[in-house]
């Protein structure tokens, strides 16, 4: 009888929100079909895949796909080197772009608040291979622009593609510039659902701009701040494979600080096409940033549980 109540009231409810499941019904389809139907994909990352012999009767290897990536030697480097990266791009964007948001947010003119959200949104839309190409005109020694104005300002350029440690600035930065401006879109979709009644409240009581983006806006925006971060964690070991292959490409002398899991992943298979041992380092980070993703959201369901995500 209690099963019975709880379908009863499932059906209720569903029911009652048909309208909202059936706007929700094309992501829902989208997700069945291209996250859960090829799961049974990752069944390779355990055979020595034969073309001829299909999914189902290839040899089955066990872990021994995985060995290749452990055995390497570059293991803690690689895992060093696409934690760090990622951990950068997270925090410095996320506080980026909170604070253009904000900036915008407070921004009078309409046109000029429209303006600036397309132009800093179009980089977006710019493919990697043209971002490598717009950096590497901007940094070249020989005759990259700012190499020009430097040594017409009468300095001297670094060589900076010999130079790994400045890689790590130049990376982040480019993501920074790319990915800003979409990321800013929720922050601001964000501060624009906060109550006016609040902030007129506030500036009736004497409250100046700063006081209230730091005792109102900035605390409205901790939940969304919270679940942007739970969501970018499960992603903690997957690279932009794009940026770092077109901006390094093949240079190894930058490898030991722009080296990470898929560029590397990408040259050993060049050559040997064994795309079961790419299946392998993609189930491994896929079982790592789950499993981030739950300890996360367990620490945050303890410490606030209205901004966990279940």
């Amino acid at each position: 009888m209690e099963a019975r109540a709880k379908i009863a009231w499932h059906v209720k409810k569903a029911a009652k929100y048909k309208t909202l499941l059936l706007m929700c019904l094309p992501a829902i389809i989208f997700f069945i079909f291209m996250s859960y139907v090829p799961l049974p994909g990752m069944w390779v990352a355990f055979l020595r895949f034969d073309y001829n012999k299909g999914l189902f009767k290839s040899p089955f290897v066990g872990w021994k796909n995985f060995e290749f990536l452990f055995t390497s030697g570059q293991m803690w480097l690689l895992l060093r080197n696409t934690i760090l990266y990622n951990v950068a791009f997270i925090l410095v964007g996320n506080v980026v772009q909170m604070a253009l948001s904000i900036l915008l947010s407070e921004v009078a003119s309409d046109r000029f608040r429209k303006t600036a959200q397309s132009i800093m949104f179009l980089p977006y839309f710019i493919s990697a291979v043209l971002v490598s190409l717009l950096v590497y005109n901007l940094i070249n020694y020989d005759y990259g622009f700012i190499s020009n104005l430097v040594r017409g300002s009468g300095g001297e350029m670094a060589k900076l593609y010999s130079m790994p440690k400045a890689w790590p600035v130049i990376i982040v930065l480019v993501n920074l510039w790319q990915t800003t401006g979409y990321g800013c879109i929720v922050y601001f979709a964000a501060i624009m659902g906060i109550d006016p009644s609040i902030m007129e409240a506030a500036r009736v009581d004497g409250a100046n701009g700063l006081q209230r983006i730091r005792r109102i806006t900035i605390p409205m925006l901790k939940p969304t701040f919270v679940i942007l971060l739970l969501f970018a964690v499960g992603g903690i070991l997957k690279g932009n494979f794009g940026l770092f292959y077109n901006l390094v490409g093949n240079n190894s002398s930058l490898f030991s600080t722009t080296d990470i899991i898929e560029t590397y992943v990408y040259r050993s298979m060049l050559n040997s096409f064994n795309f079961s041992q790419g299946s392998a380092v993609g189930l491994f980070q896929s079982v790592v940033g789950f499993g981030v993703v739950m300890a996360c959201n367990s620490l945050v369901k303890r410490i606030e549980p209205d901004y966990a995500l279940f």
